[in-house]
């Protein structure tokens, strides 16, 4: 069963991901280092075999833990209307879980907090643009109060509730309350405002199941993405293909997309992949702009380039429209031929 994330992802690969199949084949074993929304793994037309994920950021990681762990808590907890107060203490009080709740998924494998993971679906499925839970913004809590200090550095960003059309992207950050939503609120918050809040719990705890099966198996790590890299995660399991899609690099796109920033990862992930594209037991599919990794792929592996579709990252004039366009996957030697038809050259993308 193909699923989809319940949420809203930047850079989200479900649009490509039958395609990444399509190159990738029937592996028994399917690494992913940079989790988040995992739309690749969740497309997967094959029945599930030895599968690793991992997300540095400690909500992702916890996320899908906890989903897969109790999936009617992680509903429970996701189950709630639009209220902007909320939005803003519950934005504040997750940032202050982050750096307790990283150390406890690295430390612990089966660790999990459901509250933590339905609070902060909820929260990202109404919070238009990046960096939500970035811990970055002018407003901090003190003695139970929510106030400005003027440092952006630590804190958290208070919006106003989104009304209109202006405003929206990677620079406000307004919870979303038009019909044009994502995630779980596109399908459910028509529901909840005709009225019918059990059937939203009910789809949402629904939901929340499916996933949770479809997970059941899935090895989900919390740290750096080296550490799942390895011979003892991938080849020793047979033949692996690795779906690496790292944060772009902040010099080809907009800087707070990321709750986590790391502008250099791109290259070492890029490194990595072509130390490792000769090897035959491994099929490796490295996404990025054009303008970011061309210049520097070997010539045996195969560029894809597609258009992303939707995303707030893309209205206006900014990098991201213009770099809707400019999205390939570079696919290593040993991955699977396809059609000539089928596959799309990578051609000078536009100005």
């Amino acid at each position: 069963m193909r699923l989809k994330a319940p949420f809203p992802w930047f850079g989200g690969k479900g649009t490509i991901a039958a395609e990444v199949w399509r190159r990738f084949g029937d592996v028994p074993n399917y690494v992913e280092p940079f989790a988040g929304s995992l739309a690749v793994l969740l497309a997967r037309p094959h029945e599930p075999k030895v599968e690793t994920v991992n997300d540095k950021d400690g909500f992702i990681s916890n996320f899908w833990r906890a989903v897969q762990a109790d999936p009617d808590a992680v509903a429970h907890y996701a189950d709630w209307p639009v209220i902007e107060n909320d939005l803003h203490a519950r934005h504040a009080w997750l940032v202050s879980q982050r750096e307790q709740l990283t150390e406890r998924l690295e430390g612990d494998p089966h660790y999990y907090d459901a509250k933590i993971a339905g609070w902060w679906l909820w929260g990202i499925c109404i919070w238009i643009g990046g960096g939500w839970c970035s811990g970055r913004g002018p407003w901090q809590v003190i003695d139970g109060r929510l106030v400005r200090t003027g440092n952006t550095g630590q804190g958290i960003w208070r919006p106003r509730p989104h009304l209109g059309n202006a405003g929206q992207g990677v620079i406000r950050r307004l919870p979303h309350l038009g019909n044009a939503g994502h995630g779980i609120n596109r399908q459910l918050l028509h529901e909840g405002i005709a009225g019918q809040c059990e059937q939203w719990s009910v789809h949402l705890r629904d939901m929340m199941r499916v996933l949770s099966d479809r997970l059941r198996r899935v090895r989900v790590c919390s740290g750096d993405w080296s550490r799942v890299v390895t011979p003892t995660v991938t080849t020793v399991h047979g033949l692996t293909a690795v779906f690496l899609d790292p944060p772009y690099s902040d010099e080809v796109r907009d800087r707070g997309i990321y709750a986590i920033e790391d502008g250099s990862v791109a290259a070492e992930v890029r490194a990595w992949a072509i130390e490792h594209g000769g090897d035959p037991n491994m099929r490796i599919a490295l996404c990025g702009f054009d303008h970011e990794h061309g210049d520097y792929m070997p010539p045996n592996w195969t560029a894809v380039r597609w258009t992303r579709q939707g995303g707030y990252g893309i209205r206006g004039n900014g990098r991201g429209r213009a770099n809707r366009e400019r999205e390939v996957i570079w696919f290593s030697p040993h991955c699977l031929p396809v059609e000539q038809q089928a596959e799309l050259p990578l051609t000078e993308g536009p100005g």
